[in-house]
């Protein structure tokens, strides 16, 4: 009987301590779950933020000119845009009646669940530049920057169907501030004219950028070496 009863304390001993080790394997695993999908959360929000706030180079602005015509100032511009992979499209150069350079855009916001996800189509502000001209112009004698409803060189892309969706996009571009059915099919949240001016200063080089949720944003830095010394050259 004493035996039986010994038995039976020794083999609840190891049942509970059985118990016990299941109940602490599992709690350990449940807290090392947790962690990952807080890690993991971690990285979307990371993510997020910097889709939403990241920022992608446009357009690159300098002077490389100045001339008194008629006791008026002429001010030339050398613009030059980079591709999705950062190599340097064809330069252009505008010369502006002034001081002042006014610099006119179209900018694209898409939906921000598609700028949260990084979407490759959707997950960026797209702009294209309309015109530049200077203080003592009017607007509408600007220089065109970008072929008028066409996708701007820097956006282009080989897939067909992506540049048939962005050709729609700038083609239908106020229909697209207007209707906002047409935005939603579109997944566009804001679709507007912007405008930057500023007095462009020699040895300077502006950088005209587009917020992945915002719009055109303006920063300057001394002008690099390379630039100066190819300045100095001039044209071959």
């Amino acid at each position: 009987m004493v035996n039986a009863v010994v038995r039976i304390i020794m083999l609840s001993l190891v049942v509970v301590a059985g118990t016990v080790g299941v109940w602490k394997y599992y709690d350990h695993r449940s807290a090392a779950r947790q962690i990952q999908v807080l890690e993991e959360d971690k990285r979307l929000l990371e993510k997020v933020v910097q889709n939403l706030t990241a920022e992608k180079r446009v357009a690159e602005v300098l002077v490389i000119d100045r001339q008194l015509v008629a006791e008026e100032p002429q001010t030339t511009l050398l613009f030059v845009e980079s591709d999705a992979h950062g190599n340097a499209l064809s330069p252009k150069s505008f010369t502006i009646r002034g001081k002042i350079a006014h610099v006119e855009a179209l900018v694209i916001r898409f939906d921000r669940d598609f700028v949260k996800a990084g979407d490759p189509l959707k997950g960026h502000s797209v702009a294209l530049f309309t015109k530049i001209y200077g203080e003592k112009q009017k607007p509408e004698d600007g220089q065109p920057i970008d072929p008028p409803e066409q996708v701007p060189e820097i956006y282009r892309s080989k897939d067909a169907q992506v540049t048939a969706y962005e050709q729609s996009l700038w083609k239908d571009f106020w229909k697209l501030l207007e209707d906002e059915k047409f935005r939603q099919e579109k997944g566009v949240r804001i679709a507007q004219g912007e405008a930057l001016w500023w007095p462009p200063e020699d040895g300077k080089l502006y950088t005209i950028s587009v917020e992945s949720d915002g719009g055109l944003i303006l920063t300057s830095r001394p002008v690099p070496a390379v630039y100066q010394e190819a300045l100095k050259r001039g044209p071959r």
